[in-house]
């Protein structure tokens, strides 16, 4: 490695990275804010601030879970104007929080090269992981699994919190509970975050709002960009069956319609229920196999299992929206830091995905909803590369639960030595 690698990982360049990536997000978003506007569901977030979050809005904020308006409201503590600057700094201290832990506050090497890879992917991914809640929770998620299998209560603590704000990091808490020794910390954990959550409802007067987020992603259709409507895509864009792409104004969500997909939009919610219990089954397997080994890496499993499940959310899943690509890089950049050699290939994935994504939103998005072909190309090929990631994940869980825990490429770059 010549002076310049050796000068990137450094703790200075580090943060002159971090500096940079963000500082560019927020100059780039104070333009909207310069002139009233916000961006993309920041537009939505701004008037939920405004109106004292209603329920008679469409969408209504009670399409997320009540933690999910926290950031949304202290966003929106110095009135609409500067809304869309106080939400990028919002998760650009977050984001410079998750970096701190993944580097060791710049003292491990390998970890400040996962941190340079999960900032070249906040920079791929662009404005999506500035614009949604998603984007809130990916660095609270890193701080919760980077805790893991050595503090299950605060792990579980933090993704619960996570959970209350976007119901995604449920995906982590699963593989947390699996593989900790003491279980009863992880139950501990979550159980005492959902008590004080529900505890401030009813001090705010919300708590009949406080499972409506259940009940309100019942009704949608297959939306367009999610894997499994691939099919129905490319029907309405070759004019095959009466297949169309519409807005679901209710939620503010494009769908696709076609001959069968009401019949899999009912399936997908046993089917995705289904491949989160298969996932857990061999989460516990692969711990059971390797303890009988005597060679059980749990922190190891936990990140395996937690990229298997996180990817399960996204594939068997009738909701795509492409900010749900932020859940997967918190997951990986652990991983990175952890082994770079064995989580190479995912990280490759990854980044092709989050350019791929940010081509469909927002680059070419209204082409896409328009029948475009091309854009349909890059969105399968797209959802080809989700179903990769995932099988990849699967595999290694096997593998793990096969042969114990794997030769770490740390360990194997000294056995050589």
């Amino acid at each position: 490695m010549g002076r310049w690698g050796n000068w990137l990982l450094t703790p200075g360049a580090l943060l002159a990275g971090f500096l940079v990536v963000h500082l560019g997000f927020l100059a780039y978003f104070a333009g909207y804010a310069l002139h009233g506007e916000a961006f993309s569901d920041t537009n939505i977030y701004r008037d939920w601030a405004a109106a004292g979050f209603p329920q008679n809005v469409q969408p209504s904020p009670w399409v997320y879970p009540i933690g999910g308006l926290l950031p949304i409201w202290i966003s929106g503590l110095l009135g609409p104007g500067p809304f869309l600057v106080v939400w990028v700094l919002l998760t650009s201290v977050l984001n410079g929080l998750g970096i701190g832990v993944l580097s060791g506050w710049g003292k491990k090497r390998e970890g400040i090269r996962a941190a340079w890879w999960w900032l070249v992917f906040i920079a791929v991914l662009g404005n999506l992981g500035f614009a949604r809640v998603d984007g809130v929770t990916a660095p609270i998620v890193l701080l919760g699994l980077s805790l893991g299998v050595a503090s299950p209560l605060a792990a579980s603590a933090i993704l619960a919190g996570a959970t209350w704000m976007k119901v995604w990091p449920a995906a982590a808490l699963l593989p947390l509970f699996a593989v900790v020794r003491d279980r009863w910390k992880v139950v501990a954990g979550g159980l005492a975050v959902t008590i004080v959550v529900a505890a401030v409802a009813a001090a705010l007067g919300v708590l009949p709002h406080l499972l409506d987020f259940l009940t309100t992603q019942g009704s949608r259709g297959m939306q367009l960009e999610a894997t499994f409507t691939t099919p129905w895509l490319w029907m309405s864009v070759l004019g095959i069956g009466g297949a169309r792409m519409y807005m679901n104004t209710e939620i503010n969500s494009m769908q696709v319609d076609g001959p069968g997909s009401s019949v899999a939009s009912a399936l997908m919610q046993p089917l995705f229920v289904l491949i989160a219990i298969a996932v857990a089954v061999v989460i516990f397997w692969a711990l059971h196999e390797g303890k009988k080994r005597g060679h059980e890496d749990r922190s190891e499993l936990l990140l395996a299992g937690a990229l298997t499940m996180v990817t399960a959310f996204i594939v068997f899943n009738k909701v795509g929206s492409p900010q749900f690509m932020v859940w997967l890089g918190p997951v990986v950049a652990l991983g990175l830091a952890q082994d770079r050699v064995a989580w190479r290939l995912p990280a490759w994935l990854l980044l092709a995905i989050g350019v791929a994504t940010y081509l469909i939103y927002p680059m070419f998005y209204d082409a896409l909803s328009h029948n475009n072909p091309a854009m349909a190309l890059v969105l399968t090929v797209r959802n080809v590369l989700l179903v990769v990631l995932f099988v990849w994940s699967a595999l290694r869980l096997v593998r793990l639960g096969r042969k114990g825990a794997p030769v770490s490429g740390q360990e194997l770059r000294a056995a050589r030595s």
